[in-house]
């Protein structure tokens, strides 16, 4: 049977989640943007949503759930993140190719559009090289490092894009969720590190 804190924690990562995917749904900026826009919109908040639960599931932060399903989860999850931005991008792009092409070129006058479009491509590169882990000759603690360092890239692009635009979400949901992905990021770094750190030097683990 699961433990009270495994509930509450799991009920607040859920929240988390979903509150801000809540309040954009009954923005009024949505009455007069089309289905695809809307589509686009509702994508990019999911994906900011699932850059919650990736430290998290990296470093066993999330309790009931063992290493293995916990890297499982991450692999999914990362599968679903990159889906979901796709769908942001080509979403935008139906609605507006110019913008798109702008912001892909880095000249977009919008500064939330340039984060945008860096923190997509540190998730394709993380995702790519998460997806070449077992072909590239990388030694483990290399490639980990290079791997934490594009997740670092898109929880920073993704945190400033989502604050910058005016959108649908809600400022106070919008900045609670940055904040937590934050400092989820931050708290599992430390957390892994810590990890092999001990592994290095059993002596100092108790």
């Amino acid at each position: 049977m699961p433990r009270p804190r495994a509930i509450l924690s799991w009920a607040a990562v859920l929240a988390a989640f979903a509150v801000p995917l809540a309040i954009a749904a009954t923005s009024p900026l949505l009455a007069w943007r089309d289905t695809v826009y809307i589509a686009a919109g509702f994508a990019g908040i999911i994906a900011l949503g699932l850059l919650l639960f990736q430290p998290l599931l990296a470093a066993g932060l999330l309790p009931g759930l063992s290493v293995r399903a916990g890297r499982r989860a991450h692999l999914w999850i990362g599968t679903g993140l990159v889906c979901a931005v796709v769908i942001h991008v080509i979403g935008l792009w139906i609605t507006s190719p110019p913008d798109v092409i702008d912001a892909l070129l880095l000249r977009s006058p919008t500064p939330f559009a340039v984060w945008g479009v860096l923190a997509m491509w540190a998730v394709f590169a993380a995702a790519a090289l998460a997806a070449l882990r077992r072909r590239v000759a990388l030694r483990p603690n290399v490639w980990r490092g290079i791997h934490i360092g594009f997740a670092v890239v898109t929880v920073t692009g993704s945190a400033l894009h989502a604050i910058l635009i005016e959108g649908a979400m809600g400022m106070v949901s919008k900045a609670v969720l940055c904040l937590l992905v934050i400092l989820a990021t931050g708290g599992a770094i430390l957390r892994l590190r810590e990890r092999r750190r001990s592994a290095r030097n059993p002596a100092t683990a108790d």
